[in-house]
């Protein structure tokens, strides 16, 4: 099917956005939909809501995940937000899971949910997965959605890998051109991944993951995120409306037309 005729069939392709507040995830959909403004509110009934009203019901602790974020640069993309479950405890997880369930449920594929980034931030010493993010990926029944993690603010832990290689005695220079390959081959093997994919604990582990430094810088490349997701979909029709919305990987629109 031609992608045209699939973005006027299904129209946008969805996404819930999982993690806290601070975990980078509006810098990324930002960079994702090529703009710095802020993205545009609706309620579950398609009417935009004001942002000072918006603001007001966040700051009394209220927040709806049927609300759809769109970003005017690229229309194409719904984005749905789910807090991180410590703040919200069990009444956020739940609510988290009647959603994901519900939009299963759907009949028309352009109101289910097509994909789930789960956000985890990297920015904390020795971080290591929450009580929450343990419980998502243990108890949270995705179905045929795909899930996969994006760790963000993944540049925190170059400031831990320049230390160690200047401990190793390189020299300054060499540390810090060294340090973002060192905190990547380092996390690879490291504790965190063999949890996620290997523990007893992660019933539900995500198909992928992708680390994701300097979101917030202007040349930041969100590339690897935007192949990464597409790889990760079993169906082809969503694949392709994927691809052919997204706007920051013109290379992988070629690829994709290629194979078809």
């Amino acid at each position: 099917m031609d992608p045209s005729e699939i973005r006027q069939q299904i129209g946008r392709f969805r996404i819930l956005v999982i993690g806290r507040a601070n975990a980078g995830k509006t810098t990324i959909l930002q960079r994702v939909c090529n703009t710095r403004e802020n993205p545009e509110i609706y309620n579950s009934a398609g009417k935009k809501i004001d942002p000072t009203v918006l603001m007001a019901s966040t700051e009394r602790g209220e927040h709806d995940i049927e609300n759809e974020m769109v970003f005017r640069n690229n229309p194409g993309f719904v984005f749905h937000d789910s807090r991180g479950f410590e703040a919200g405890g069990e009444s956020e997880f739940d609510k988290m899971k009647a959603f994901i369930a519900s939009r299963s449920k759907e009949t028309k594929l352009r109101n289910q949910l097509h994909a789930i980034w789960y956000c985890i931030p990297m920015d904390e010493a020795s971080r290591s997965f929450t009580e929450g993010e343990i419980k998502f990926f243990s108890q949270c029944d995705t179905g045929s959605v795909a899930v996969m993690v994006l760790f963000t603010k993944f540049d925190a832990l170059y400031d831990v890998a320049y230390a160690q290689l200047k401990s190793n005695g390189l020299s300054m220079e060499e540390a810090e051109e060294l340090a973002p390959k060192h905190a990547e081959e380092s996390f690879a093997i490291g504790s965190q991944l063999k949890f996620l994919y290997h523990s007893k604990d992660i019933r539900r582990p995500p198909k992928c993951h992708i680390c994701l430094p300097n979101m917030d810088k202007d040349d930041a490349d969100c590339g690897p995120l935007i192949e990464c997701t597409a790889g990760i979909m079993d169906n082809e029709v969503l694949q392709q409306l994927f691809v052919s919305t997204q706007q920051t990987n013109l290379e992988l629109c070629m690829e994709y037309a290629v194979e078809r």
